[in-house]
């Protein structure tokens, strides 16, 4: 790339890196000029790794690739809509929209190469039904948390007469044998004020400083250490450019370790067909990334870092993702439905968002945590 080239690309990196598109620059040899943070995270590739690199690395799609050389062929625009692009790792569905930006310098003769630009712009279909869903997301939890505050004050209420009234006659009752049953009482009162302030998550304010989410992910490890009881391996792929993130730290160890010991739960609590199933290792992954010009609900963040908890277990129904975070609501036996929501709570309380993506053989558990304003 030339002086020229260099200063140009440059001056375009500067325009489109606040882009919420997709951008992509091409040279007339169909080379990657430059890429804006956008369609890097669309595409998953970096720019260091792709620039001066044919597209043709990054788009796996022979037709695609036609018709983008085509339009530089003949100077039309080229669109298409709800294209499926496959890539290196994935596939995504998007509109793309190719025009073609001749030099102001062009040759009088077709046949000579012009130096010639092509800027390719994808439009994810899916990124604003996810903006939505997290914004719906976060407002039910908001009402949620509403609801079971106010359901907290009914119900302790009358907890605190019914415990009170069970020790004054504890005081006088003449037979020490009856004690027992007042005590039973007391105990399960006890008991459900503990269920409804679980319920509730904590109600103190985030204590917020800088913390390194791979700290909090080695604790999380550390902590688990302990539980012998569940052959489950935990294996970690990490980005280490990732910077601090203003958080409360024991709100994020707390999040991380229940989303873990769910998952941990899950896999334990596998069941195989010994006539038609082998019996696989029981994986967790914890997989960091940075995700540049990131909307959490509504708000748009020039860095979020993501947080994937990742098992291998039976996956999770569609009907039980609408739900999962809902308090009470499990797919274990014996589970009690409150981690999830107390996680949810602890992350959103922190300017964060937890979602859950899963299938048959993976389950992913999001964590997105905010680390820059736009």
């Amino acid at each position: 790339m030339n002086i020229q080239n260099k200063s140009q690309c440059e001056i375009a990196e500067n325009v489109l890196d606040n882009l919420n598109t997709a951008v992509v620059l091409l040279d007339d040899d169909l080379r990657v000029l430059c890429i804006n943070p956008a369609a890097e995270m669309l595409l998953g590739v970096s720019s260091n790794k792709i620039t001066s690199k044919a597209i043709a690395q990054l788009l796996i799609d022979d037709e695609l690739i036609d018709a983008i050389d085509e339009t530089l062929k003949s100077n039309h625009p080229f669109m298409q809509r709800e294209r499926v692009v496959q890539l290196m790792e994935s596939k995504v569905t998007v509109d793309i929209s190719v025009q073609p930006i001749p030099s102001s310098t062009s040759s009088k003769n077709p046949s000579e190469k012009n130096n010639a630009r092509l800027l390719i712009e994808f439009s994810p279909l899916d990124r604003h039904l996810r903006i939505s869903r997290e914004e719906n997301l976060l407002a039910q939890h908001e009402t949620i948390r509403a609801l079971l505050r106010s359901m907290a004050h009914e119900v302790k209420n009358p907890l605190g007469g019914i415990r009170g009234a069970a020790q004054l006659l504890e005081r006088e009752l003449s037979n020490p044998d009856l004690t027992e049953y007042t005590q039973v009482i007391i105990d399960e009162v006890d008991r459900l004020k503990k269920l409804v302030n679980r319920m509730l998550g904590p109600n103190s304010r985030p204590n917020k400083i800088q913390v390194n989410i791979h700290s909090v992910s080695e604790r999380v490890r550390s902590l688990l250490k302990a539980d012998k009881n569940r052959d489950v391996k935990i294996f970690f792929d990490y980005d280490p450019s990732i910077p601090d993130v203003t958080f409360d730290p024991e709100h994020l160890i707390q999040a991380v370790l229940n989303i873990v010991r769910n998952a941990a739960q899950a896999l334990s609590e596998q069941e195989y067909d010994t006539n038609t199933d082998e019996e696989k290792d029981k994986i967790i992954t914890i997989k960091t990334r940075i995700m540049r010009h990131f909307n959490i609900g509504h708000k748009r963040y020039k860095l979020v870092a993501k947080m994937d908890i990742v098992d291998n277990g039976p996956g999770i129904s569609e009907e039980m993702q609408e739900r999962i975070f809902m308090p009470l609501i499990t797919g274990r036996a014996e589970g009690t439905g409150l981690g999830l929501s107390i996680a949810q709570s602890l992350i959103s309380q922190n300017g964060g968002l937890i979602e859950c993506h899963s299938k048959p053989g993976e389950t992913v558990f999001s964590l997105l945590l905010p680390i820059t304003d736009s």
